[in-house]
């Protein structure tokens, strides 16, 4: 089991990665795509993050300051981008996007 340090950045982590799958597929349904094309790939960039941030952090890897840094960037990078958008996925998925962010930059300022 992960440590307890972890467990509100792994439960942000998982939101995110679920927020950020929901928002890209919805926006592959939207009728200009190609308007939605940068969100849906930081969407898909913000999942993968999370993804790993979340079994680095089960891990208890000795990676995860790092990791949980640049998966702050890229959460903040994908909130900013969602909010362009007035899609109710994408407002969604920028508020998941930037309770990770911040649950990533507390564990690594702790």
């Amino acid at each position: 089991m992960s440590s307890p340090e972890y467990a509100s950045c792994m439960q942000a982590c998982s939101a995110c990665a679920i927020a950020c799958e929901v928002c890209a597929s919805a926006c592959l349904r939207e009728d200009d795509v190609t308007a939605m094309a940068t969100c849906i790939q930081l969407d898909r960039d913000c999942a993968d993050m999370c993804h790993l941030a979340e079994v680095l952090m089960a891990r208890e890897s000795g990676l995860v300051d790092e990791f949980c840094r640049l998966c702050a960037i890229v959460c903040q990078a994908c909130a900013e981008e969602c909010l362009k958008h007035h899609h109710e996925h994408c407002q969604q998925c920028a508020q998941a996007c930037q309770r990770c962010a911040d649950e990533c930059n507390s564990l690594t300022l702790a």
